[in-house]
């Protein structure tokens, strides 16, 4: 028997896994650095734009993640952290030029229902005029999105997106794109992972690329039916 007690069950628990997919974990740093130069970084869990979560709220063990530094010439070091009141910290000094590239990768302890969450993201910092490490497939997440960090972007030019699955192009990916003035959008990528957009208004722009699919088994003793992967990307567009 349906009763209005389980009815009120089923709306929370929708409504809770619909949060869940509308947030992510978003590293935050400048898009430019310098050699010798501390670089701060900071990490938040929340909606594109929005008010970071308190970090008692996030969701299952995801405040432990692991954060990366992948430098220019591939090799990769463990960042420490620092934990706020609703974001983490941390910090590098580059010691040489080229791209360096930032990332999280961490499949939450808890489905969500009968979800298994997977949340990526990552930052490109360049420093100096050197291009090295300008390469998406440095990125060794299960899922990635890049753009062209060699590149200054600028409105009603065309931005370029491209996603990897596993260090393969992300085939028919959906990808999210926010922009500052609260206006977004949902593209999708080609056979080669590539996406693109046009940007109307300067500013930062928050870019999520998702996959989700049907798969049954067990995690953490519980049982689920579904797979779903993120992955984000904070790109600056100039006027």
């Amino acid at each position: 028997m349906i009763t209005k007690k389980l009815i009120l069950s089923l709306v929370a628990l929708v409504a809770a896994i619909s949060n869940l997919q509308a947030h992510a974990l978003w590293i935050q740093t400048s898009a430019t650095g310098a050699a010798g130069k501390e670089q701060q970084v900071k990490i938040i869990y929340a909606e594109p734009d929005q008010k970071p979560e308190k970090l008692s709220e996030w969701y299952s063990d995801v405040k432990e993640f692991e954060l990366w530094l992948t430098a220019p010439d591939g090799k990769k070091e463990k960042l420490p952290t620092v934990a706020g009141e609703d974001f983490f910290t941390s910090k590098f000094t580059p010691a040489q030029e080229g791209i360096y590239t930032i990332s999280i990768g961490h499949t939450a302890k808890e489905p969500g229902g009968t979800t298994v969450y997977q949340f990526n993201a990552s930052a490109l910092v360049k420093v100096g005029k050197a291009s090295t490490g300008n390469d998406a497939t440095l990125n060794k997440n299960d899922l990635s999105v890049f753009a062209n960090a060699s590149q200054t972007y600028k409105v009603n030019k065309p931005l370029t997106l491209n996603t990897l699955y596993k260090n393969a192009p992300g085939e028919k990916m959906a990808v999210t794109v926010s922009s500052p003035s609260g206006w977004s959008k949902q593209i999708e990528t080609n056979a080669d992972g590539i996406a693109e957009f046009t940007p109307i208004w300067p500013g930062t722009y928050y870019i999520e690329a998702s996959k989700s699919w049907k798969e049954s088994g067990t995690q953490n003793g519980k049982e689920y039916k579904a797979v779903w992967r993120a992955a984000t990307l904070l790109v600056d567009v100039a006027k």
